[in-house]
């Protein structure tokens, strides 16, 4: 690559950057980040590695994934920004970065998926859905991940860290929050929180099962410091109010610039009671779909009945969160969880 971007400036603009991940046309952000002096790999369609040229294998490796939902663009108009700052400070970058644009196609069309969601596809059994673009997709994805996460002269469980950014469809008594693979170690677990609490994440719920996510699936299969972190509602790309993240943008490019993940007030834990799986299509959630993300419900209050199948509170109040009733048979409908502690 001979082009000299810095006669081009409008190559490095942080809309350019948006504009190519947006179109899950990473190879357009390779020309700049080589001209800088960055290391460049492509592992694959929407997929970037960034490092510097002489960098010692044993350094921290920060994967970064938006898009995975077609539909929640305000991470990937955030991390377009942070590649813009990044491109302009070739020698800043302290760590190995992997950046996924997770359904491009979805992204596209402006849709949350094309066949199925991609964020339950990263798993061995998928039954039906087998055949789906996002099962092909997901395949890529961990295919480049298992790569990147799973080489042998990583820095150990403690240098593996994955941030996968999403908004969330519904409003939300906590407007930023994460859901955290309870199958982390302790030590890396507060780390992560810590770095959440940085980020202006106020809730993170401790989940023991993984639901095929991509950071339960680095969690598990890696050991990483993995999290999905709800940063607000989906919103239509370029019409974001990017504002609302500046904590989560200036934590990444701490993170990004000195290597170590910031620290910050823990956030409020939840850990998860019950998994409102919706067995067939007779699924039915007893509250309507105004209902916010951590709405308390009490003891006993019906969650949703599914033929046979009933779900209500436990013997502590609980709160509902992702509830979506219009997810396909087989698949989780929701989380109930309840306030803990670490």
């Amino acid at each position: 690559m001979t082009d000299n971007y810095a006669d081009r400036p409008d190559e490095c603009s942080a809309s350019a950057m948006v504009e190519a991940l947006a179109a899950g046309d990473v190879s357009a952000l390779a020309g700049p980040f080589v001209n800088a002096g960055f290391a460049v790999r492509l592992p694959g369609p929407g997929m970037l590695q960034l490092s510097q040229p002489a960098a010692a294998p044993a350094r921290m490796r920060l994967l970064l994934s938006v898009g995975m939902h077609g539909d929640e663009t305000a991470p990937i108009e955030i991390v377009g920004r942070l590649l813009q700052e990044l491109v302009q400070a070739p020698h800043r970058l302290a760590l190995d970065l992997m950046l996924v644009v997770g359904n491009m196609a979805a992204i596209a069309a402006g849709k949350r998926f094309i066949d199925a969601d991609l964020n339950r596809m990263f798993r061995a059994e998928r039954g039906d859905l087998e055949g789906t673009a996002e099962a092909l997709r997901a395949d890529a994805i961990m295919h480049a991940t298992a790569a990147f996460l799973g080489e042998e002269d990583s820095a150990g469980s403690e240098g593996k860290w994955h941030l996968d950014l999403h908004t969330a469809i519904r409003p939300s008594h906590y407007p930023a929050f994460a859901v955290v693979p309870d199958s982390i170690a302790a030590d890396a677990k507060r780390s992560l929180l810590g770095c959440l609490g940085a980020a202006g994440i106020e809730a993170a719920i401790l989940n023991p099962a993984s639901a095929g996510t991509y950071s339960a699936y680095t969690a598990e299969r890696f050991g990483a410091a993995a999290a999905t972190v709800e940063l607000g509602q989906v919103g239509a790309i370029g019409r974001n109010d990017l504002g609302r993240f500046t904590a989560a943008s200036d934590a990444i490019a701490h993170f990004l610039m000195s290597g170590m993940p910031p620290s910050g007030p823990l956030p409020a834990v939840f850990r998860v009671t019950q998994q409102l799986v919706k067995h067939s299509p007779a699924f039915r959630m007893a509250f309507d779909r105004t209902t916010w993300n951590f709405t308390e419900m009490q003891p006993g209050d019906l969650i949703a009945d599914d033929g046979d199948v009933i779900y209500r509170v436990g013997s502590e109040a609980e709160y509902v969160v992702f509830p979506n009733p219009d997810v396909r048979p087989g698949l989780r409908a929701g989380l109930m969880v309840v306030r803990s502690t670490l």
